[in-house]
């Protein structure tokens, strides 16, 4: 599975000379799986020998995702630098600053997402939320992408209404971007017959090597 993501990224060998790679786990909502598959991915890179770091430059709430992507990535950064902006309550990201009298702007994660990349020959970023979630004064994971010129990755739980979700993500996305962008439908515990059927849908739609599909774990 990871190879058919890198290639539908567009991803590629490193080269220390050039800026890392940056791929963006973006999703339909939140919880549907973007930590686990970067926390998979970052395994699998580090496996293959290559220099890897894990972010989730913004969260709200809990903690733990950022922590499980420090770990995934062998604690090569200290936690703030997995996650510089993180705020107690369990909102959007821009309202759960505003309640601490913060803000966060899109050209300061930028700048940190950039430093990221030269220390690294590919940088795994999680967003928060859906792609169109507000991270920030004026800004969401969308935002990051482009200004970030990152290579998107939709997840999506494989369940009924699924493809539209899917669709609709893309759609948002600039068409430059979407157009290789892979799509990582989540199985549920229990597979029924919308998740049976999504994955051939989807792929004549978008193309086989486009779609992925991620089976039920108990752990990442």
């Amino acid at each position: 599975m990871a190879q058919m993501l890198f290639f539908g990224a567009g991803f590629c060998n490193s080269n220390p000379r050039m800026v890392a790679q940056i791929i963006f786990v973006t999703g339909t909502d939140t919880g549907v799986g973007k930590t686990v598959l970067i926390v998979l991915l970052t395994r699998h890179l580090r496996e293959q020998g290559v220099r890897v770091a894990a972010l989730k430059p913004i969260c709200s709430g809990d903690r733990g995702d950022a922590r499980a992507l420090r770990r995934a990535a062998g604690k090569a950064l200290a936690l703030d630098e997995v996650n510089p902006w993180h705020f107690r309550a369990p909102l959007a990201p821009l309202l759960a600053a505003r309640k601490e009298r913060k803000r966060v702007r899109l050209r300061e994660v930028v700048a940190h997402m950039r430093r990221m990349g030269k220390r690294f020959d590919v940088v795994l970023v999680e967003g928060v939320g859906g792609l169109l979630s507000p991270l920030g004064e004026g800004f969401d994971s969308r935002d990051l992408i482009v200004a970030l010129r990152a290579q998107p990755i939709v997840v999506c739980p494989n369940r009924l209404g699924a493809v539209n979700q899917a669709l609709l993500v893309l759609n948002a996305l600039p068409r430059r971007m979407a157009v290789h962008a892979p799509v990582v439908l989540v199985s549920p515990r229990k597979p029924d017959a919308a998740s049976r059927t999504n994955p051939k849908l989807l792929a004549e739609i978008l193309g086989a090597p486009r779609v992925c599909v991620l089976p039920w774990l108990r752990k990442p």
